[in-house]
């Protein structure tokens, strides 16, 4: 926990110097976009060789190195931009390697808490681990806004890269076992997928998941700031948004120390349906305060949906596959990214952005709903003493 809270509060403020880092090179969106893109990519690629890994080696040792590779590529990244060296080429090389540590430690993670903690226990130790982490998401893009101003861009990388380098250190506490004996790798991808596609409550939680994030990302991430502009006060009240679905995902949280659902995942699924909230009422040109209170209530579905789907995942899939089933569903919401990039870029052409937030918003509840016909949904409880 220890190490997930001191690497969050450096993840935090990546994306704010990361993209100064590009803006004072002399790049524009263009040269944002690729090395945006180069960070999004060997996630995906690799994605699978990670849960592979993570189910033939060390889900700990997995875990420690790809901390290391990130503070490696991000502080390299905060030397060529300290320097004044840094390019469009030397930024996107140092996200690429993040990016592919990111593909590694992903699929680990999950199996390593179900490694350490009983299956009973699973929802407190997921939402613990997600506590802090939540609190620094709300105080940490502000922090780094004026690390960025004050300092530039290069020492809130530094802090980035430190933030992995300590985290690897405490990992290195962890002593867990290889879950599996190790086979042929094409052996473990195929025996994955197939362990994947019989279990039919994961793989379409998956497919709802990818249109409902793509639906999300697209509205309310790309869309939002432009409506904002246009219907709002712009920026102000746009980092008032944020602010409060920073402040939903806590409350989120909270609501998970406290509540432990029998029908885990069909509490995982019914907990997207706030995330339509925002979306329709910014279509629907609401004011601002209605605006706050629906994407607080997202932020908090969103939570209990995270927290109650990862202990469903982890109650019901067997420790030794548990990175290969990882990767399959993130594979899904890292598609969700590109899939509702191009959704609104289809869309932009036919009609006008608020009418676009109401689809997406229609878009979230028709992927909740298909996924509650799923009869296999219902099986999926949450394990007790």
């Amino acid at each position: 926990m220890t190490a997930s809270l001191i690497s969050a509060t450096g993840s935090a403020m990546a994306p704010l110097a990361l993209a100064y880092s590009v803006i004072e090179q002399g790049g524009g969106a263009g040269a944002l976009g690729v090395v945006l893109a180069t960070n999004t990519v060997p996630t995906v690629v690799f994605l699978l060789m990670g849960g592979v890994l993570a189910d033939r080696m060390s889900r700990s040792r997995l875990l420690f190195l790809g901390n290391l590779l990130a503070a490696v590529a991000q502080g390299a990244l905060a030397v060529v931009v300290g320097t004044g060296q840094a390019t469009t080429t030397s930024i996107a090389v140092c996200g690429f390697i993040s990016g592919t540590a990111v593909a590694f430690t992903v699929p680990a993670t999950q199996g390593a808490v179900a490694q350490i903690v009983p299956a009973e226990q699973l929802q407190q130790a997921n939402t613990l681990l997600r506590l802090p982490v939540n609190v620094v998401k709300v105080l940490a893009p502000a922090v780094g806004g004026v690390v960025v101003a004050v300092s530039g861009p290069a020492w809130a990388l530094a802090w980035d890269a430190l933030s992995f380098a300590v985290a690897a250190l405490l990992l290195l506490g962890l002593r867990l076992d290889a879950p599996v004996a190790v086979t042929g790798v094409l052996t473990d991808l195929r025996e994955g997928w197939a362990g994947f596609w019989s279990r039919t409550w994961l793989w379409t939680y998956t497919a709802a998941g990818t249109v409902l994030v793509a639906a999300w990302l697209a509205g309310f991430q790309l869309l939002g700031p432009v409506v904002a502009a246009e219907r709002y006060a712009g920026a102000r009240d746009w980092g008032l948004v944020q602010g409060a679905f920073s402040a939903g995902l806590l409350a989120g949280t909270v609501v998970c120390l406290r509540w432990r659902p029998y029908r885990l995942l069909v509490v995982a699924v019914v907990a997207g349906v706030p995330l339509a909230a925002p979306l329709l009422v910014m279509g629907g040109g609401l004011p601002l305060p209605w605006v706050l209170l629906a994407t607080l209530l997202a932020g908090v579905g969103l939570d209990v949906a995270i927290v109650t789907w990862t202990t469903a995942f982890q109650q019901h899939v067997p420790h030794g596959e548990l990175g290969r089933m990882s990767a399959f569903n993130s594979v899904g919401e890292r598609l969700a990214i590109p899939l509702g990039y191009l959704l609104t870029a289809l869309a932009a052409g036919l009609w006008d952005d608020r009418t676009v937030l109401v689809a997406c918003a229609g878009l979230v509840v028709v992927a909740v709903v298909l996924n509650l016909c799923v009869r296999d949904l219902y099986r999926i409880n949450a394990v007790r003493k």
